[in-house]
This record gives structure tokens, sequence and C-alpha cells, in this order.
């Protein structure tokens, strides 16, 4: 099942969009990272869906997507075009994850994550 484990805002003002979302919501950003800073949305007491806030690229400039965790990235992806989705970027590598950007065929964008230490 690809649960939803996250999320990613796009914008061309990251950092304004930063300082907005936790000055009126109270979440804790992170230090940039590769043009991204992570986000939490939560605490203990009350966790939230984590995600982070970057600078959005050509193919995505501006809005949300959620990052959905899954098992193999490959066979997701695969399943995923056999039901007319499109890829916008292949799986990618990252330290501890690999991430794939598609788009659903009504348009909606999302991300695939594969955490390195589930194989």
């Amino acid at each position: 099942m690809g649960r939803v484990i996250g999320f990613e805002l796009s914008s061309q003002e990251p950092e304004k969009a930063a300082k907005f979302y936790a000055e009126v919501f109270g979440w804790k950003v992170a230090e940039p990272h590769w043009d991204y800073c992570a986000v939490a949305t939560g605490n203990e007491e009350k966790p939230g869906i984590n995600g982070g806030i970057g600078k959005g690229p050509q193919d995505h400039p501006h809005g949300t997507r959620i990052q959905l965790e899954v098992d193999s990235i490959e066979e997701m992806i695969t399943k995923a075009k056999d039901n007319g989705a499109m890829i916008v970027r292949d799986k990618m590598e990252f330290d501890d994850f690999y991430l794939a950007y598609l788009v659903d065929p009504t348009g909606i964008g999302f991300g695939l994550i594969q955490k390195k230490n589930d194989r």
C-alpha cells in the first residue's frame, strides 16, 4: 500500500513561503539542504505529516505534491505507467531513499519514495 508519508510545497519564493507557514501555523523549518527545507508540522503530543518547501522546478513551479512510500519504486513506476501515469522524473537516488515524480492520468502530480533500509 502506498501510504502518504509527506508532502512538498513548491514555490518560486521558498524563503517567503517557509516564513509564512512558520509564522502562521508554527511549522518548524530546517536549514536548506539541496535547495529544500524540511518542515515539521506537529510534535510528540500532536503528530503531523512532515514535508518540505523548495524552489519549484520548471515541471512543478507552484503547488503541492504528496509523497507515497512504496516497497519497490521500480514496480510502482511500471504499474503507474501501465495505468496511464507519466514519469516527470525517473528514480533518483538520495542518501537514505529513492524518489521519483509522476503525474496521474488526470494531471495530479505525486512522488514515490522507497527507503533504502526497506529492501
